[in-house]
C-alpha cells in the first residue's frame, strides 16, 4: 500500500462495483471462435469418372496449376476490396479461356459437330442475374451473361439474339474454329462412330466450370459456364444458364455452382434447393448441399456436385461421382486445390 493512503469501507466497495460493472460491459475474446474471412472464394471445374489411374501425371499437374491460377485471379481481385461479381466474371474468364475445360476454349462438339454454349451468373445482394444458352461465337460466355443482367431487362437471352446482343455490348466476337481443339475434336469423332448412348459415359469425364465469391462488403456472387453435353442434339440446353439449377445466390443463404447431369439439376433445382433448406430448415451449409447431390440426387440415379459458400465464408464442395476438379480460398490464408474423390 502506497504511504499515506489508508482505504477507506466506501473507497473498497466502489472499486468493487467498478470491478463488477466492467465484467458485464467489455467483451471477452474467445480464441476458439476464429472470426469470418474479409473474403472467401471456390470454383469448379467439372464433376464426373476422374480416376486417379486414367490421369498421367502431366495432365493432372496442369489442371491443378490451372484451378490454382484461377484462385489467385480471384484473390488479387478480392484482396483489394474487389467485388464478388468481378471476381466471379474474371475467374471463370481464365477458365473458359483454358482448353482443359468443358468451357469456352474447351468446350465440347454437339451431334452436328459445333461448340454451343451457356452460362449464367447472379448476385446475392439483389438477387439479379443473366444468362446466355446456345452461343456459338461469343469468346467468354459468362460476361455475356453478365452484361445480360447489367445491360438489359432479361434474364436470358439465346443463340443469334445473345451473340447480337453481346456484340453490341462490345464482348469480343470469333470465329466458331476458336472453340475447336483437338482433344475434343478427337473425343467426338470416336463418339459419332459409336452409338448415341455412349455419349454420356463420354461426357461423365469432361463437366462445366463454376466459381462462387464472397468479398468484403459480404457480398455473394456465383457464376456457370459450359460447353454442354457431348453430343448433345435438336438444340438441348442444360442446367448452367438457368437460374436456381445450376447458378444461384443469396446473401441471406449462399451461392452455388453446379456441374453434373443437367436434366436432373433443372428438375430438381438444386442450386436454389440447396438455399431453400438453409432458409426455411435452417441447415448449415454442407449439410444442405449434402442432403441435395449426396442423397436426393442419387436416389434419381444422378451424378454431379456443386460448390458453394454462406456469408460466414463457409465452403461445400459436394459431389457424388469419383472426382470433381476444385479449389478454395480465404482471406485467412486457407488455399488447396483438389481433384480426386479421396483427397
Amino acid at each position: 500500500m502506497v504511504s499515506g493512503f489508508k482505504a477507506t469501507q466506501p473507497a473498497v466497495a466502489v472499486l468493487a462495483l467498478i470491478v463488477l460493472l466492467a465484467s458485464f460491459t467489455m467483451p471477452i475474446a474467445n480464441p476458439a471462435d476464429p472470426s469470418p474471412p474479409d473474403y472467401a472464394l471456390v470454383i469448379h471445374g467439372g464433376a464426373g469418372v476422374i480416376l486417379r489411374d486414367k490421369l498421367d501425371a502431366e495432365t493432372e499437374q496442369a489442371y491443378r496449376t490451372k484451378l490454382l491460377e484461377a484462385l489467385e485471379t480471384g484473390r488479387e481481385i478480392l484482396a483489394v476490396g474487389g467485388s464478388s461479381l468481378d471476381a466471379v466474371e474474371a475467374v471463370i474468364n481464365l477458365m473458359e479461356d483454358s482448353p482443359l475445360f468443358n468451357a469456352g476454349r474447351g468446350s465440347v462438339f454437339t451431334e452436328a459437330g459445333k461448340n454451343e454454349m451457356d452460362a449464367s451468373i447472379m448476385t446475392g445482394h439483389d438477387l439479379n442475374a443473366g444468362a446466355v444458352a446456345g452461343v456459338t461465337t461469343i469468346k467468354n460466355p459468362i460476361s455475356a451473361a453478365r452484361r445480360v443482367m447489367t445491360h438489359s431487362k432479361h434474364v436470358m437471352l439465346s443463340r443469334d439474339g445473345a451473340e447480337a446482343f453481346a456484340a453490341d455490348q462490345g464482348l469480343e466476337i470469333v470465329d466458331p474454329e476458336y472453340f475447336r481443339t483437338e482433344r475434343r475434336w478427337e473425343s467426338y469423332r470416336k463418339l459419332k462412330a459409336k452409338q448415341e448412348s455412349a455419349a454420356e459415359t463420354e461426357d461423365t469425364k469432361h463437366g462445366t466450370v463454376g466459381c462462387v465469391a464472397l468479398d468484403r462488403e459480404g457480398n455473394i456472387a456465383a457464376g456457370t459456364s459450359t460447353g454442354g453435353m457431348t453430343m448433345k442434339k435438336w438444340g438441348r440446353i442444360g442446367d448452367s444458364p438457368v437460374i436456381g439449377a445450376g447458378t444461384y445466390a443469396n446473401n441471406l443463404t449462399c451461392g452455388v455452382s453446379a456441374t453434373g447431369h443437367g436434366e436432373f439439376f433443372i428438375r430438381n433445382v438444386v442450386a436454389h434447393d440447396i438455399s431453400a433448406l438453409m432458409e426455411y430448415k435452417g441447415l448449415a451449409l454442407v449439410a444442405a448441399a449434402d442432403l441435395v447431390v449426396k442423397k436426393k440426387l442419387v436416389s434419381q440415379g444422378a451424378t454431379g456436385g456443386i460448390v458453394a459458400l454462406d456469408g460466414e465464408g463457409n465452403i461445400a464442395m459436394s459431389f457424388n461421382t469419383p472426382g470433381m476438379y476444385r479449389g478454395f480460398l480465404k482471406s485467412n490464408g486457407e488455399q488447396s486445390v483438389f481433384i480426386f474423390g479421396d483427397e
